[in-house]
């Protein structure tokens, strides 16, 4: 059986899809999986070993350079790469107009989220098969049940198994380093950059602190930090997908904001904190064992808003601010 998975982005809501694929192949070992995702996330899929064709969609790019792309021919070539299989399944797990028109241009029948549980009702109107899966649940539970529907197996009740296979989990061994994971695409999202600071400063000289990042902003919030302890801190090259994945993977814990390599981290089981406050963990927070989630209060939180709807654009939303270096500190002395 062959079944194309269209989940273009974010990473976050890629690596929630794994473990449905998982579920899949314990069910019926004999499916070979093909998906299409943002070009920028390929690498993702091509970890998991049921996976075995990834179709990178460039539509970010795409939206940005137009003209360019006609020019180069770029989406005859995506459609010959998208049609040149015919599907037994399709399953849409995101629910977006962006996903759900080329899933329908490939080959094969499509399944997606009903008008009322798509993430854009319009989505389902591509839909061969449209199918009903319950609100209010996390989103790794309600891809794991889309593809129970879809592929005729009992909703799965164990913990979500990622299934990663990356270089990286081959008898990996966790360091004594920390991750600060501080970027992200919301400003309500942001812990302040000067809880930070505190933060780093109280663990200089006791432990390696590593700081990522994916932007110039966020290289400058890094050498920030970094500035706080200087004897600990250490600001990342740019790094691949796959590169940041072997920092994770053997860092001893990690501190994040609700942001995409939070959901990596839990993917590969390392430990970590976790800190929201305009978004419910309980609908999008990370999912592993090891993981602790710490919510700052706020009368409207989660209140799902890009932008603190209480406060000045600049300045720090009170529920992440609400969050204080001493409590993160003392949940990283309790870790060991």
């Amino acid at each position: 059986m062959k079944v194309l998975i269209v989940k273009t982005s974010s990473l976050g809501d890629v690596l929630h899809t794994l473990p449905a694929i998982t579920d899949a192949v314990k069910q019926s070992g004999t499916i070979q999986f093909h998906w299409l995702v943002e070009e920028s996330l390929a690498e993702i899929p091509s970890w998991h070993p049921a996976v075995t064709r990834v179709i990178p969609f460039p539509w970010r790019r795409w939206r940005h350079h137009p003209l360019a792309a006609l020019g180069r021919g770029e989406p005859i070539h995506f459609l010959q790469e998208l049609r040149h299989h015919t599907y037994d399944a399709i399953i849409d797990a995101q629910g977006l107009l962006k996903s759900a028109i080329p899933a329908r241009l490939a080959k094969g029948k499509v399944w997606g989220h009903d008008r009322h549980s798509a993430r854009e009702s319009w989505a389902s109107w591509w839909y061969h098969h449209p199918v009903k899966i319950a609100t209010g649940q996390h989103a790794i539970d309600r891809v794991r049940q889309l593809f129970a529907q879809v592929l005729g197996y009992p909703p799965p009740t164990t913990p979500p198994d990622y299934g990663l296979a990356g270089p990286w989990m081959a008898d990996r061994e966790r360091s004594d380093h920390l991750v600060f994971i501080h970027g992200t695409t919301w400003p309500s999202k942001h812990w302040p950059q000067g809880h930070w600071q505190q933060l780093a400063a109280s663990l200089d000289g006791t432990c390696p602190i590593r700081l990522p990042w994916g932007n110039a902003m966020e290289k400058k919030r890094a050498e920030a930090i970094a500035a706080a302890a200087p004897l600990s801190a250490k600001v990342l090259e740019k790094t691949t997908l796959e590169q940041l994945a072997g920092v994770l993977a053997t860092a001893r814990l990690v501190v994040a904001v609700d942001t995409g390599p939070a959901h990596l981290a839990a993917a590969l089981a390392t430990p970590a904190l976790c800190l929201y406050g305009p978004t419910d963990p309980a609908l999008v927070g990370t999912v592993s064992g090891n993981h602790d989630h710490d919510c700052g209060p706020c009368p409207r939180a989660p209140c799902r808003q890009k932008i603190c709807p209480i406060i000045n654009r600049d300045a720090a939303p009170p529920c992440m601010a609400a969050i204080t270096p001493t409590m993160v500190q003392k949940w990283l002395e309790h870790q060991g």
